[in-house]
């Protein structure tokens, strides 16, 4: 069984209203699998691809296939909670879904993700939106360069 402790109270009391959303869940219930996936998404911290998640969890129940991996992926999005990201690279990453945007640098060489906020996007977004009469639902920045420590690997070679 799968320890739910560590969850979010939002992902503990979307999980338990899962059930009550049949038409969205196509009749398909909350497994102990769906259940796992979830929680190791939460932990991840965020930005866990579909590949590295199918890893975790086969270390902890083996029977879990990469295609129970991308089916529930996708399900967790279409209920909203995750979000699927392409940082730059051919395959996705998943975090959990926060109410607050964010945006992110990634590290050309190791692939690290931070994750950053600042009030000059929505400051941006906000200009936009009143100059060009248009309603924004969703922003998505995110910046490729080297982290700190790539960054000095680059510069000893050289």
């Amino acid at each position: 069984m799968v320890d739910r402790s560590n969850c979010s109270p939002y992902i503990n009391l979307r999980m338990r209203n899962i059930r009550k959303v049949q038409d969205e869940l196509k009749g398909r219930p909350v497994t102990s699998q769906r259940r796992l996936l979830l929680s190791l998404i939460k932990k991840s911290g965020g930005h866990v691809s579909a590949k590295e998640l199918y890893r975790r969890a086969t270390r902890i129940n083996e029977s879990i296939s990469l295609a129970t991996v991308y089916r529930s992926l996708q399900l967790f999005k279409e209920l909203g909670l995750v979000e699927e990201r392409r940082l730059g690279q051919m395959y996705s990453h998943y975090e959990i879904k926060e109410s607050t945007e964010h945006q992110h640098f990634v590290c050309r060489s190791c692939g690290k993700v931070i994750e950053f906020d600042s009030p000059l996007f929505n400051q941006l977004a906000e200009e936009l939106q009143r100059d060009y009469s248009f309603i924004l639902r969703k922003v998505e920045v995110y910046m490729e360069g080297y982290c700190k420590d790539c960054a000095k690997n680059i510069k000893d070679s050289t």
